[in-house]
């Protein structure tokens, strides 16, 4: 409260208009989205996603305002790192979700008690029919790619701790570039994939799981990409970066989640059956 001394580390939040608004956008955008899938009309669902994105702005906007102003103190910063470890779990556990869906299908593909999915897949796993990627050709390159900007990434958070401002600059752009590209590869990869999203349990479990991994590497691209814009401004510092170490973070675990998709999705699912060149 203005006027009042504070003797503590804790940072008490200003009364804020953007947790309501953002509740509004998002009611919006999800009855929006509902109309479009009963193909009525799409506008509600853009309309309230642009709501979404603009109080996301400014919302996070003025949490990068306290801590310019000296709000973060350590004890702040404790607890952002815990709940940006919190959510990070979160995530995982989604992904949990997809690969769990994938290797049910894997191990369980002729389980008599799934007798419908049986008879739907032929019970082999992939499905007769489906031709998969080769993965020592786009998905290998695509992991080269992750891997690389795992490392930009690293060098730029210590160039950072080093105070090194063209270092930093610099593994931020690389970082940002390698995300843009994996991107673009991810998508020439779906334009060549020899089976479709519907009409089949492993197209669906397969871009379920890559396409919300793409998801995520376009959110860590934009998340860099505003780090770097900071950066430029000289918001970070040795001794206070929470938010580029936290875009470090994710950034990390896109990568993780990867390994794992290439090693089991694309390497292991891929064994002693037809590959699409």
């Amino acid at each position: 409260m203005a006027g009042v001394a504070k003797n503590h580390d804790y940072h008490l939040v200003e009364p804020s208009p953007w947790p309501f608004f953002i509740s509004i956008a998002l009611l919006v955008m999800a009855v929006g989205a509902i109309f479009w899938m009963r193909d009525w009309t799409p506008f509600p669902f853009f309309i309230g996603l642009v709501g979404v994105l603009y109080c996301m702005y400014a919302w996070w906007s003025d949490v990068v305002k306290e801590a310019n102003a000296g709000d973060h103190t350590p004890v702040v910063q404790m607890h952002h790192r815990y709940g940006m470890i919190l959510f990070i779990i979160s995530e995982v556990m989604f992904f949990v979700a997809w690969f769990w869906a994938y290797f049910d299908g894997f191990f369980r593909g002729d389980d008599l008690e799934q007798y419908a999915r049986v008879a739907f897949t032929g019970g082999a796993w992939p499905p007769a029919g489906i031709e998969l990627f080769d993965p020592f050709h786009l998905p290998l390159f695509n992991t080269l790619i992750l891997l690389t900007s795992g490392t930009t990434v690293t060098w730029a958070h210590h160039a950072l701790l080093e105070n090194d401002r063209n270092g930093l600059r610099w593994g931020l752009v690389l970082t940002i570039a390698l995300g843009v590209l994996f991107s673009f590869v991810q998508i020439l990869e779906y334009t060549e994939a020899g089976f479709s999203f519907s009409g089949n349990l492993y197209g669906a479990t397969f871009f379920m799981a890559t396409g919300f991994h793409g998801f995520h590497v376009f959110v860590g691209t934009i998340f860099l990409a505003v780090c770097l814009i900071r950066a430029e401004r000289g918001d970070f510092t040795p001794e206070r970066h929470l938010g580029f170490e936290f875009a470090a973070w994710y950034w990390h675990f896109v990568d993780v989640v990867w390994l794992f998709l290439f090693a089991s999705v694309y390497i292991w699912g891929s064994w002693g059956v037809a590959l699409h060149h």
